[in-house]
């Protein structure tokens, strides 16, 4: 874990959380395991606080306690992860997915989730039916049957599973098995059989809309708290991050065929990874072979090809350079693959090169690409092969050298490593180049947000009061307010503040938009590296 993560990830919790889960979750990530006092002692912060802030972590599933270190009877200690907390990041990216794959509902139950952690499924289907409701017209509402139905087809397609228990759990039923050490992580969710079995929940009826008389509210709030069995106590739900990464993974290989080749040859992979997303593994380097037959019956029908020109584009797919199919035999027309693994080198080998060449120049990015092509050379051939001037050539290896993208390997002829008997050849690592821009990337995320709550606090008074008015408006025209009273309110925010507000949120949206696209480069570049250390493992 780098200084760079630990800022992301304190600026992250602070932003999320506020400023003592911040404070708590630093000094986990900073300082390791601690048990509770440890803890209140190097933060300064109150007891009661800390168990609050540690009760949120542990609710996201971010943090984890177990057995301190000297044993039974040790005090329990706390661990937080790095990885699940910079997964915050990327929560609209989870949210829009939801929405792009099943609509207003699933948006609702992913950003539900998102913002409460671990919920049972009967609590998510009402106030997402309640929230739909508030959306509608006058007299219309959202049954919960349609809920509990989008809810069930995020679970089929495994975007959402059962929480996993503790690791801890068996030993407080069988206390005989408590001298065995407890592992300080918890269970993976697909250890247990009932990980995406979605439990029979007797809830019926329709969404509510908000009270405005607090009397109301308070028997609403009693007649929630009085309600009866609904056959899913205990049983709490989460968001797979794993799975919406793998749909990540998937539509940048389709977006990267579509950009290389065309969209027919996007759709043609995208058939390959829809029917093999079952029967492949998360951590394959390529899917399960396919003939062209069945490519060829698993072709969306408004696409229609014919078969010979079907095997041309698989084809031309397998001789591309990119290599996003191989062949893998010849039976029932030909056997293909994804090359999933050497796809993502290739994009990551694409972003490099993208980089070198949006800082240091066209020229400079001929001779990343060269020596990424050639493996090593020496500074002659590198004048030579990219057709540049010595000097140029020079100060642009040196130039790439000081910023670690180019390594200088030294090969003596002779053990004295005399420098007139000793060959300098300059080379490419691409895996520790994408592992330095990675915590580029992170700087850089880190530097967005910080910029945001600067602005933000900056502007702080006055976005109070903008929200205040937007408030007193909804109130007065759910009451049916004169439209010379609207304005009577509206009114109350003067030209230069409209000007002033508006500016900020041009300036908010412009950095949250920069926010995603380095997002982008993120996932992309932790795929690749996640990928290579699987490929070596």
């Amino acid at each position: 874990m780098t200084s760079q993560e630990v800022r992301l990830c304190g600026l992250l919790l602070r932003e999320h959380f506020g400023e003592v889960v911040e404070k708590v979750g630093t000094n986990l990530l900073r300082g390791g395991g601690q048990n509770l006092r440890s803890i209140i002692q190097e933060t300064g912060v109150s007891l009661d606080l800390v168990k609050k802030s540690l009760c949120v972590l542990m609710q996201h599933g971010t943090c984890i306690f177990s057995p301190g270190r000297k044993g039974r009877g040790s005090p329990t200690e706390y661990h937080i992860s790095c990885d699940l907390i910079l997964k915050i990041l990327r929560y609209p990216r989870y949210i829009y997915t939801a929405k792009t794959l099943y609509g207003d509902t699933g948006e609702l139950i992913i950003e539900e989730l998102l913002q409460r952690g671990h919920v049972t499924m009967s609590n998510i289907v009402k106030v997402v039916a309640d929230r739909l409701t508030q959306t509608m017209e006058e007299g219309r509402s959202m049954d919960y049957k349609e809920v509990s139905s989008a809810f069930s087809k995020l679970v089929e397609t495994h975007f959402l599973q059962r929480c996993p228990p503790m690791a801890s759990a068996a030993t407080k039923d069988n206390p005989a098995t408590t001298e065995a050490p407890i592992s300080t992580e918890l269970l993976a969710p697909e250890s247990f059989p009932d990980c995406y079995k979605v439990p029979q929940v007797t809830l019926v009826g329709r969404g509510k809309r908000q009270l405005e008389d607090p009397e109301d509210q308070s028997v609403a709030k009693k007649a929630r708290m009085e309600s009866v069995a609904l056959g899913d106590e205990g049983i709490y739900w989460q968001v797979n991050f794993d799975r919406f990464h793998l749909h990540f993974r998937d539509q940048a290989i389709i977006s990267a065929v579509a950009n290389k080749l065309d969209q027919t040859s996007s759709e043609i992979v995208r058939t390959m990874l829809r029917m093999s997303e079952v029967t492949t593994s998360p951590t394959a380097a390529y899917t399960k072979p396919l003939s062209a037959n069945e490519i060829f019956r698993s072709l969306p029908a408004t696409y229609n090809i014919p078969r010979q020109v079907l095997d041309q584009y698989l084809s031309l797919l397998v001789d591309d350079p990119m290599e996003f199919v191989g062949k893998a035999g010849e039976s029932g027309g030909g056997m293909y693959v994804v090359n999933l693994h050497r796809t993502l080198t290739n994009l990551a080998r694409a972003t490099l090169e993208s980089v070198v060449q949006e800082r240091f120049g066209s020229r400079s990015a001929r001779i990343f690409r060269l020596l990424l092509k050639k493996k090593h050379l020496e500074q002659k051939q590198v004048e030579d092969f990219a057709m540049i001037p010595a000097k140029e050539a020079k100060d642009m290896l040196y130039t790439l050298l000081s910023q670690n993208l180019v390594q200088l390997q030294e090969i003596p002829k002779t053990p004295d490593f005399a420098p007139s008997r000793t060959f300098y050849l300059y080379t490419v690592n691409q895996l520790s180049t994408a592992r330095m821009l990675l915590q580029n990337c992170y700087k850089t995320v880190a530097n967005l947000i910080h910029r945001r709550l600067f602005e933000t606090s900056n502007s702080k008074r006055l976005l109070e009061k903008s929200q205040r008015i937007e408030a007193i408006l909804a109130s007065l025209q759910a009451g049916g307010a004169e439209p010379e009273q609207l304005t009577e309110v509206e009114e109350m925010i003067t030209a230069p503040e409209k000007q002033q507000l508006e500016s900020l949120r041009l300036h908010i949206n412009k950095l949250d938009s920069a926010e995603n696209q380095v997002d982008e480069t993120i996932f992309l570049l932790e795929s690749y590296i996640h990928a290579t250390a699987t490929s070596s493992s």
